[in-house]
């Protein structure tokens, strides 16, 4: 299970230190501090993220460490289009159950950095029954990314086992059961999900659920927390085999940015 993360990570380190002030710090190891998965909740629109679903990190993090044994961290953030900080780590995930509204010039700007650099943006629709947020973040990213088209994962995509093996992506509602993407080369940068997954995984101080399930039981929320694992596994090592090439995908962009 650990050769393959701990190759990957030994290539982008690498590709970090090359580039000098890449996407990775020098101090950090790959992903983040000390080389961990965090969770970090995306502020791109107009609305903050929900504080309720705050919790929703630190159990993600706590579930991946239990049940794979990879490094995480506890401590979740939020973090904003236009700050300097959306590069120091490759994960983010972007919630809301409204429109979010236009984006500025600077916070498209930054997010297409970010998607530059090989970073990974989970767009999680906590209202799937109106849509509104998706529609929105769906209109709003299709700008930063207007040569990227909207695509639906295929049923034998690397995210459906990466880790556990899926058969749909299911959070607190069960969603449409596909996932849609912005992809760059092999690699999907982009994923939409309409089941509202961090209100799968938000806990209380006592450790009971924030929220009650859509149409399903403990089974279903068994499965949203599959899904987590199975996003940050795909993060962090699904593509190992073609380590190489994504390591000098990642170098030429850094390299265009920089011009």
């Amino acid at each position: 299970m650990f050769s393959p993360i701990s190759s990957r990570r030994t290539i982008l380190t690498a590709l970090a230190a090359t580039l000098g002030l890449g996407f990775w710090p020098l101090n950090a190891r790959a992903f983040g501090q000390a080389g961990a998965f965090r969770v970090r909740r995306a502020w791109f629109g107009s609305q903050p993220p929900d504080a309720a679903r705050d919790t929703a990190a630190s159990r993600w993090a706590w579930e991946l460490m239990q049940r794979t044994s990879a490094p995480a961290r506890l401590d979740g953030c939020s973090i904003s289009a236009e700050s300097a900080q959306l590069l120091d780590e490759p994960f983010a995930i972007w919630t809301g159950s409204e429109d979010p509204g236009v984006l500025s010039t600077s916070k498209r700007r930054g997010i297409d950095r970010f998607l530059r650099l090989g970073g990974l943006l989970v767009v999680d629709d906590s209202n799937p029954v109106t849509g509104a947020f998706g529609r929105g973040a769906r209109r709003e990213l299709t700008a930063v990314a207007p040569d990227s088209p909207i695509q639906t994962l295929p049923s034998q995509h690397v995210l459906f086992k990466s880790f556990y093996i899926l058969s749909r992506p299911v959070g607190r509602y069960a969603g449409s059961g596909k996932v849609d993407a912005i992809s760059r080369g092999r690699y999907a940068q982009v994923l939409f999900l309409d089941c509202d997954l961090m209100g799968a995984l938000a806990t209380q101080t006592a450790g009971d659920w924030n929220f009650d399930m859509v149409g399903g039981g403990a089974r279903q929320r068994e499965d949203a927390i599959r899904l987590a694992i199975n996003l940050a596994m795909y993060l962090l090592c699904s593509d190992y085999k073609d380590d190489q090439v994504h390591a000098a995908w990642l170098m030429r962009h850094r390299l265009q940015i920089r011009k």
